[in-house]
């Protein structure tokens, strides 16, 4: 039998597909996050179910065995506490153990924090990059923002409510006044969904709000690069292959037209 990916609902228990719930029912084995919070969904719904935890404590050890009842023909339903196993929560590693052992995977599709936050957001976008959690130190997050500067797209991120009004403000320094949303509490009673510039969300949150956390950052056009900016990477490239700092401006300066003593002076 394949390994059958299952997606759970992200807060509201009134999401879960009906194919899921066949699933679940029919499965030898429910892989769980967490078997108390897959407990609660199946308990719901009236699913009576044999429960096995999978979490990043124990993946390690017990990708081999459930890759071993996947090939004696058992039935694997893998789920995660909410959306789908595989996105920034534990599945990876058994969904490749079963793929290097021949064994078929199927995945059945469900709620997504990721989606419903970009839709939500109302920025309209067909491109968008998911980074995950937000870096935890500051210097990491910093890196990451400037990464962010240059894509032009959407960005979905995750951030838990303790870490967000410090990381609003440091994403708010790097990217200045680009539009975001914050997503809070998706899908449950109290959904809040605040639009603004990174600043002005940055005012608002600062203290921690409660609940999960997805951020959306707004698609923006990002400025190209001036000729005198192309010019400078020329020769820093240059000089980089091995060329004197005087023959890169020289050379740089007679192709481009640029000011020889401009590229001298930037590239030191």
């Amino acid at each position: 039998m394949p390994l059958a990916v299952c997606a759970t609902p992200i807060g509201n228990l009134g999401d879960v597909t009906l194919r899921v719930l066949d699933e679940l029912r029919e499965a030898d084995l429910v892989v769980c996050e967490d078997t108390r919070r897959s407990r609660v969904l199946l308990d719901r719904h009236d699913v009576d179910a044999r429960l096995v935890s999978y979490h990043r404590h124990n993946e390690a050890a017990r990708t081999s065995e459930l890759v071993r009842r996947l090939a004696d023909g058992q039935r694997l339903a893998l789920v995660s506490d909410a959306g789908l196993p595989g996105i920034n929560d534990p599945g990876s590693r058994l969904i490749a153990a079963a793929v290097a052992a021949g064994i078929g995977v199927t995945v059945l599709p469900g709620p997504s924090a990721v989606e419903t936050a970009l839709v939500l957001s109302g920025f309209g976008t067909d491109r968008y990059q998911f980074v995950g959690y937000l870096p935890r130190r500051t210097g990491a997050l910093r890196s990451l923002a400037h990464d962010l500067a240059q894509w032009s797209g959407a960005v979905v991120a995750f951030e838990s409510p303790r870490r967000l009004p410090a990381s609003l403000g440091v994403l708010a320094e790097a990217l200045g006044g680009r539009r975001a949303a914050v997503c809070r509490e998706l899908t449950k009673r109290f959904e809040e969904v605040a639009r603004g510039t990174l600043h002005e969300l940055a005012a608002r949150y600062s203290e921690p709000p409660r609940g999960e956390i997805t951020l959306v950052l707004a698609p923006f056009e990002v400025a190209p690069a001036s000729a005198d900016d192309t010019a400078k990477e020329a020769v820093a490239e240059l000089v980089a292959a091995g060329a004197s700092r005087r023959t890169a401006s020289d050379v740089v300066a007679k192709l481009t037209g640029s000011s020889r003593n401009a590229l001298y002076r930037g590239s030191l």
